[in-house]
């Protein structure tokens, strides 16, 4: 039986004609096997649920605020100035500060993210006001907004290139997800808030943990230029 909203095609080998949204496709190529319309279908299935859960929180709001004037309501639909963040981050930010000994960091990461351009690279070329907005105030505040920015870098969820603005020119931020789970598996990482974000990461569908699998084959030239990534301790 096939699922809703997938037809026969009439012939006698009943393969699926995917609905709009849905693509079709075979293994290994154009046209050697079966067609497999399961994870395609899954992502339109998905998506279908989540703009049914999107409608019944829409009537839920509208319920409870009946006069509601939207125009006061921030909506990334009418606005610029935005980017992605992970559903997690709140969690995230909050282990990153129990990592730090005390001296918080959690300001000053998010201050970076939020000046990528969903690159994960920042052109750190406003030291005093980048300062400003982690909440560093007075005569030290670049200072101890240097400081942690190279506590970040130490825990290794940042890395840092030198330029014209000093050691601390250009700044890459790595996966949080993954850099934590390195922290967790070091010890690092008190159990309750690891499987809490793990627990999150399900809810949420994140799949930052998933080890990758290869798209193109190992060469020597793959070799010579292999992908790098944080040099986590």
């Amino acid at each position: 039986m096939l699922p809703e909203g997938v037809q026969s095609s009439g012939s006698t080998r009943e393969e699926p004609i995917i609905a709009e949204g849905a693509r079709l496709r075979r293994p290994g190529g154009p046209y050697p096997g079966p067609l497999l319309y399961g994870i395609d279908y899954m992502i339109a299935t998905s998506k279908k649920q989540l703009t049914k859960i999107q409608q019944q929180k829409a009537n839920l709001r509208n319920s409870l605020w009946p006069n509601l004037d939207e125009s006061w309501l921030w909506g990334y639909k009418q606005a610029d100035g935005w980017l992605n963040i992970p559903r997690a981050m709140p969690l995230l930010l909050q282990i990153m500060d129990r990592l730090s000994n005390g001296k918080p960091i959690s300001t000053t990461y998010l201050d970076l993210w939020c000046r990528t351009y969903n690159d994960s690279f920042v052109v750190a070329n406003k030291h005093r006001e980048m300062a400003f907005f982690s909440g560093f105030t007075g005569e030290r505040a670049e200072h101890t907004w240097a400081s942690r920015i190279r506590i970040l870098a130490n825990l290794n969820f940042i890395d840092l290139k030198e330029g014209s603005n000093g050691a601390i020119s250009y700044i890459l931020l790595w996966n949080p997800y993954r850099v934590i789970k390195h922290h967790s598996q070091q010890g690092r990482v008190d159990n309750r808030s690891y499987n809490a974000l793990l627990d999150r990461m399900i809810e949420i569908g994140a799949s930052d943990l998933e080890e990758p699998s290869p798209s193109v084959e190992a060469s020597p030239q793959a070799f010579d230029t292999a992908a790098a990534g944080p040099a986590l301790a």
